[in-house]
């Protein structure tokens, strides 16, 4: 275990020494996060992220609960980041989104209310037949996918608070019943004071997070898009630029001699992967600390964030392996490495939202890295944290995976780790 850390540290090293790496690697990156910066208006606009976002009400509920949903977009807690506006025609909505007059229209239909909160005299009666569920819908703008984005994510945890806040207190009603602690016949009083009250509990409503000094936090930051995109883009120069050193060391000879040496090929070559592993964490943590520091980038959670990095970097590590497995010099995995980058970076996201892409250039895009790692660094940035994050972290642990046993498979066949 010990030979296998120092050739990984070795291999660090080598890389850190390399000025024109180092220049791919970390320079490149910051500079064009810099440009997204300032054609995104981050720099220049005296914002610090999203702010105002048009969204249309359509409340044909009128009743506790659609009332509390349009009231929430007009609190105080959402006034610097929405900029809501009422209507009644829900086709004058969609043909206003159509228009790019909103970002989002939030349609509360008639009957919202009923839909939870059932008739007086039905609730605990097994044979009253309960109304159909009604859904919410939110008609989003294509051309503002993180506004529309936000949008959702709102009414998405208004309706679950909600949905929360009911079932908890229908439990705990129940349980008292049960336990003798509460007249059946008071039950359904009871039941409907809870009712009335769920749109009025603290849990049901969207704040925004404070700070220590009280003051609002940071709305979501396009740099905490960009600077990630960036980041994940250049990995996959990192990672085959690592491959491409295994190839260049056989052919000059070093490999061969490790692998007599009195270490294990297991050893050498899991040596050999740990230092583009740790290039890639190094390389990755640098971006996000140094955009912390300089831009005032809020990454979100720090575990999460930290967790994040080392999946990412697994996942990106993995393709790495197989483009040197498969290439046959250290130029071809060069070249390759450099294309791949590029079309990783373009269908994971770097460059255009995902959510502006067709669906089948979505589906595509789940093999790359990029994709899983930018959709975790956007729920992190949107006030995510660690548990969150269950499926990217699950996609690139897997994606990691199965590349590297198709890797070795392939490193064996061709005889690369054999002394």
């Amino acid at each position: 275990m010990k030979k296998l850390f120092l050739i990984g540290i070795k291999d660090l090293k080598l890389m850190f020494r390399d000025r024109a790496a180092l220049t791919f690697m970390l320079l490149a990156p910051f500079l064009l996060t810099i440009g997204m910066g300032f054609v995104t208006g981050r720099f220049s606009g005296g914002s610090s992220g999203l702010s105002n976002i048009p969204v249309i009400i359509v409340n044909l509920d009128k009743q506790d609960l659609g009332d509390a949903l349009e009231d929430l977009f007009s609190s105080d807690d959402l006034a610097d980041l929405m900029e809501p506006t009422a209507s009644f025609d829900p086709e004058a909505a969609r043909q206003a989104i159509d228009d790019n007059q909103a970002s989002a229209a939030v349609i509360i239909p008639e009957g919202f209310t009923q839909s939870i909160i059932p008739a007086e005299g039905t609730i605990f009666d097994q044979n009253a037949v309960q109304p159909e569920p009604v859904k919410i819908e939110v008609y989003t703008n294509p051309s503002s996918p993180t506004s529309a984005g936000i949008v959702k994510a709102i009414v998405d945890e208004f309706v679950s608070r909600v949905e929360e806040g009911r079932t908890s207190g229908m439990t705990s009603i129940v349980q008292l019943m049960s336990n003798g602690l509460l007249d059946p016949l008071n039950a359904e009083d009871e039941a409907r004071d809870l009712f009335q009250n769920v749109d009025e509990s603290e849990s049901s409503a969207i704040t925004l997070k404070k700070n220590t000094e009280g003051a609002e936090a940071v709305e979501f930051d396009l740099l905490a898009y960009f600077a990630p995109g960036m980041a994940l883009m250049f990995l996959m120069y990192t990672v085959s630029y690592g491959g491409r050193s295994i190839l260049a060391e056989r052919s000059q000879g070093t490999l061969p001699r490790l692998m007599i040496s009195p270490t294990d090929t297991a050893q050498v070559l899991g040596g050999k992967v740990l230092g583009i592993f740790f290039t890639g964490v190094a390389q990755v943590g640098i971006l996000i600390l140094a955009s912390s520091m300089f831009f005032g980038v809020k990454w979100g959670d720090a575990l999460g964030v930290a967790v994040l990095i080392l999946v990412a970097v697994f996942g990106a590590s993995g393709w790495g392996m197989l483009i040197t497995a498969l290439a046959r010099t250290p130029a071809q995995v060069g070249s390759t490495g450099s294309a791949i980058m590029l079309i990783f970076g373009i269908l994971g996201g770097s460059f255009i939202n995902l959510e502006q892409m067709p669906p089948f250039v979505r589906t595509i895009s789940k093999i790359t890295p990029n994709a899983w790692g930018l959709d975790g660094f956007t729920t992190l940035a949107l006030g995510g944290t660690l548990k969150n994050l269950t499926e990217p972290i699950t996609a690139l642990l897997i994606m990691g995976t199965v590349l590297f046993g198709i890797a070795v498979v392939l490193f064996n066949r061709n005889g690369l780790v054999q002394k």
